[in-house]
This record gives C-alpha cells, sequence and structure tokens, in this order.
C-alpha cells in the first residue's frame, strides 16, 4: 500500500516539528526560565503515598526508557547476528514490557489519586500538570495495551505486522534525514497511535515538569564521598595530612 498525503504529514513532517520545538522548547526554558526548571514538589504537602508512587513510577520509567531504546535503535540484523532467535527476542521484550508497563502505570496511577485526593496538592496542581499527566498516562496506556495485544497475538498464532520491521525502521530513518513513511504507515494502528502519543508528550516535554528529567543528578554518582566528623570541645591535632575523598 501506497503511504497518502496524510502519511507524509505524520510521518515525514511532524517529527521534524516536534524535534524543533522540543530542542528550541528547552533552550527557551533553560535562558528564560531557569528558576521554574524544577518538579515543584509537593512532598511537604504529603509524603507517605510519594515515598511509595514515585520510585515505582521512575523505576518502571527508566525501563521502559531502556526497552524502547533497545527496540528502536538496535537492527533486526544485529540481534540474528548475535545469535538471539526472533523468538526468544520477542519473548524477552514481551516480558519485560509487561512488567515495566504494569509498573509504570501503577506508579502514575498512585501519583494520580495522591494529587487528585490530597487538598493542598490538588490546589497546587495546574492545568499545565493536568495536561501533562493526561498525555503522559495515555502514551503509558497505549504502549502498554499494544504490548498486550502483541502477547494476545502471538499466544493465539496470529500474526502482527513486526516493529522492528515498521517503527524501528521509520524511526532510525528520521535522524538521517530520510524518513522512512511507507515502513511506518504499515504499521499496525495501535503502534501509530502509541507513536502520536509520543511525539506529543515529547512536545510538551520542556514547557512541563518533566523537563527536570535534563536535569538528573548523574554526576552524584561519580562525585567523591563526604566523611563527617563530630565536633569535639577541643579538636585534636592532625597527625598526618587530610586526604580528598577520591585518594
Amino acid at each position: 500500500m501506497n503511504p497518502t498525503s496524510t502519511d507524509y504529514l505524520l510521518w515525514g513532517a511532524l517529527p521534524y516539528v516536534v524535534i524543533a520545538v522540543l530542542v528550541g522548547g528547552t533552550v527557551w526554558r533553560y535562558r528564560y526560565d531557569r528558576f521554574g526548571w524544577t518538579t515543584r514538589s509537593s512532598q511537604l504537602y504529603e509524603s507517605r503515598l510519594l515515598r511509595i508512587a514515585s520510585p515505582v513510577f521512575h523505576f518502571g520509567i527508566l525501563v521502559v526508557i531502556v526497552g524502547h531504546a533497545i527496540g528502536l535503535l538496535i537492527p533486526e540484523s544485529w540481534t540474528d547476528a548475535a545469535g538471539l532467535s526472533e523468538a526468544a527476542y520477542h519473548a524477552m521484550a514481551l516480558s519485560l514490557g509487561l512488567i515495566a508497563g504494569v509498573t509504570t502505570l501503577g506508579g502514575i496511577a498512585l501519583l494520580i489519586y495522591r494529587r487528585r485526593t490530597t487538598g493542598p496538592v490538588f490546589s497546587a496542581t495546574t492545568a499545565n500538570d493536568k495536561t501533562m499527566y493526561l498525555v503522559l498516562a495515555a502514551a503509558i496506556v497505549s504502549g502498554l495495551a499494544v504490548t498486550l495485544l502483541s502477547a494476545y497475538t502471538g499466544m493465539t498464532g496470529g500474526h502482527e505486522t513486526d516493529y522492528r520491521q515498521t517503527v524501528s525502521v521509520w524511526f532510525r530513518s528520521i535522524w538521517v534525514l530520510q524518513p522512512d513513511v511507507a515502513a511506518m504507515s504499515a504499521a499496525t494502528l495501535g503502534f501509530k497511535i502509541h507513536v502520536l502519543v509520543g511525539l506529543g508528550l515529547f512536545s510538551l516535554f520542556p514547557f512541563t515538569r518533566l523537563v527536570h528529567a535534563f536535569s538528573a543528578p548523574i554526576g552524584y554518582l561519580f562525585r567523591p564521598y563526604v566523611v563527617y566528623r563530630s565536633r569535639d570541645r577541643e579538636p585534636a591535632r592532625a597527625t598526618h595530612p587530610v586526604r580528598r575523598g577520591w585518594e
């Protein structure tokens, strides 16, 4: 089936519009709203549910991101060359995808429940936050639905279009400025919906609290350890030079 004009608009032009909005919006936000570059933490209002929901959501979404990166960036020929069969790859992808999807969905459900039922937290929720939660939840639900549908199709012996031959090929082609519109137009409706919701989420990224993901404290993992000492009334004289944490 030949791509239509709508396909060229959605899968040929729209991705570059989203990239421009994501990059330009992030630069604008950093330059003109640096003090607003925050999650606007509401832990002060309620911490019991947050201590559960936040780690569950963040650990789940990290696995989802890693899974998407592997599925979209690694060609099928590479896994074949590594000796990983198609059946083994899909079994691993489906199992990890289901676990990560359910975990992430449970985490965001708890976050939304907390924000809706805790008065001060709900009062601090802006229209921007509500839109972000709606689109983020839609991306998670649509991705989980596609994963469940793939698992069901596989168990019933049906045949579904392999996303590594459609969505993945299209995704990689975007970055070489030669979008393979035909590959994406051959994907199933579920994958198309999931991709469109994902593009919408990335468009909102710079203008919501999600932008804090670009400030992940990765350096914290590699900093020298901090030495704590008690304060004595009469500090002992140092008998050897003080060494830095790395030493």
